[in-house]
């Protein structure tokens, strides 16, 4: 059996957002496991950060942002373990330069994701809040008349933009109710055992706009997918299209998106990411934005991964991650956001069976 404690002994973990996402009693129960006690740390800025990580070996981060200069104080870190799966906030070239692994926790939310955007897409179509305020006001008439202009979901097309882990999960429920599955990835012609065990057809993007009821996000955010949904696109969609993003938000232009809507060019929106609504804050109060008092539209406040399941999957994930590099180990490599990084201490291959005792 490893002796954890001695052989990551004087290993220094920061634990970003210790205050935002507070270490539960599994995660302290994990890193015991492994004989690390890790600094916990609520910073915001690089001034307040860099003096907290400088001299670290190992940071994990939630949702915090470090930008290049952050990654550049990094004397000797090691290993950055995001706890998720989209590193945008994270300067991962400035990471890969100083030689600083980027591990994430890709499968920890796969059913989470199929479950909520499923969710959205039913509470929009069949409008379950507006049923609910009905229900409140005894407005039964003005029910019976919201529903009679629902369509059945059989039959109708769903369109995935991106066929990863989330969209291949919302493929498999969206089967369930008889929908037409449509995905686009970036290539088009790549061998997709998944896709044809779903039944789901490869179409580019402007077909899949054009095509399908309901339009599905399931992207990293990335330079050349910011705003990938802007005013054109967006007047691309079918009219009376529902559009549903889990991913991030600033895939979509909003603004243009609210004037879409307001408009009845589309029929609605589910949406659990924002790019003008930070809910990665300790501060608490009503929102301003652009989707807020509209009929159509259902909003969750960026938690469609969330569960008390996932939440313990990721955990270990993420530990474990920087356990291996630390202990002298790649990670799983699915597990590598930059793989190609060439570590500052070497690294053993991948062993499988490195946290089976």
């Amino acid at each position: 059996m490893t002796d954890w404690a001695q052989l990551l002994r004087g290993c220094r973990v920061v634990r970003l957002n210790a205050n935002l996402f507070p270490v539960d009693e599994y995660e302290s129960s994990i890193f015991a496991q492994y004989g690390l006690s890790p600094e916990l740390v609520e910073a915001y800025t690089p001034e307040e950060m860099i003096p907290r990580v400088a001299d670290c070996d190992a940071v994990c981060v939630v949702s915090a942002s470090m930008p290049a200069r952050v990654m550049e104080s990094l004397a000797r870190c090691r290993v950055i373990s995001r706890y998720g799966i989209g590193t945008d906030k994270l300067a991962v070239d400035a990471a890969t330069r100083k030689g600083i692994l980027v591990v994430n926790v890709p499968e920890f939310c796969n059913d989470e994701m199929g479950d909520h955007a499923m969710s959205l897409l039913l509470a929009v179509t069949r409008k379950l809040p507006q049923m609910s305020r009905v229900v409140a006001k005894g407005a039964w008439s003005t029910g019976r008349k919201l529903a009679y202009a629902n369509r059945r979901l059989a039959g109708r097309v769903l369109g995935l933009v991106g066929f990863g882990n989330s969209a291949q999960a919302m493929a498999q429920r969206a089967r369930g109710f008889g929908l037409r599955i449509l995905a686009t990835r970036r290539n088009l012609h790549a061998p997709s055992p998944a896709a044809r065990e779903l039944g789901v057809e490869m179409v580019d993007l402007d077909t899949l706009l054009a095509e399908s009821d309901y339009v599905s996000l399931h992207l990293p955010l990335s330079p050349e997918t910011y705003h990938l949904l802007d005013e054109a696109r967006l007047r691309k969609m079918k009219p009376g299209a529902v559009l549903i993003n889990i991913a991030r938000g600033a895939l979509v232009d909003e603004t243009a998106l609210a004037a879409a809507l307001r408009e009845g060019r589309l029929g609605g929106a589910g949406i659990d990411t924002f790019e003008q609504i930070t809910p990665f804050t300790e501060v608490e109060e009503p929102p301003r934005h652009p989707f807020l008092g509209l009929e159509n539209v259902v909003l969750t406040p960026h938690v469609a991964a969330l569960s008390a399941d996932s939440k313990r999957v990721l955990t270990k994930g993420a530990v474990e991650n920087l356990v291996a590099v630390l202990s002298g180990h790649w990670p799983r490599p699915d597990h590598m956001v930059n793989p190609g990084v060439i570590p500052r201490v070497p690294l053993a291959e991948y062993d499988r069976t490195l946290f089976e005792d």
